[in-house]
């Protein structure tokens, strides 16, 4: 477990390395979720106009 301090440091780019991962990771994220949404609620319309109109 002594390697691991040296492996997140990454020879003094550490701290560039592993931002970058995490704001790569952020931006899928924020990319992954507004359509994952969108359907849920395009469904949920969806099945309100449908049982309006069958009333």
């Amino acid at each position: 477990m002594s390697n691991l301090p040296t492996f997140l440091a990454m020879g003094g780019h550490g701290v560039y390395v592993w931002s970058a991962y995490g704001i790569t990771a952020t931006v899928l994220i924020l990319l992954f979720l507004p359509p994952v949404l969108g359907k849920r609620r395009l469904v949920q319309d969806e099945a309100r106009r449908r049982r309006r109109e069958e009333l």
